[in-house]
């Protein structure tokens, strides 16, 4: 299998455990949000729907494993926002 070159700098994105304090966080419909625990196999996507503590993501296929959409409980998912992170994103 080859490897996917990929588009963002995941490497430097904080990786974050589910139930860490760091992992509390809100989340609405249209937040760019990334998977905490392996920010690289998911990659950046869109939150389009939560449902109770569950949030549908498109990550466009944006991360090593190619996914599209995905659900998650709210505790996986670090929003881009909160931590300021969208200047790690980019290559200088």
């Amino acid at each position: 299998m080859a490897t996917k070159k990929l588009s963002y700098r995941f490497d430097r994105l904080p990786v974050i455990f589910p139930y860490h304090y760091r992992a509390r966080n809100s989340i609405s419909v249209g937040d760019l949000v990334y998977y905490g625990p392996s920010p690289q196999y998911y990659g950046i996507g869109e939150v389009l729907n939560i449902i109770d503590t569950f949030c549908i993501v498109d990550f466009r296929g944006t991360g090593e494993l190619d996914i599209h959409k995905d659900a998650f409980e709210l505790s996986y998912l670090i929003p881009i926002h909160k931590l300021n992170l969208s200047h790690l994103l980019t290559e200088s």
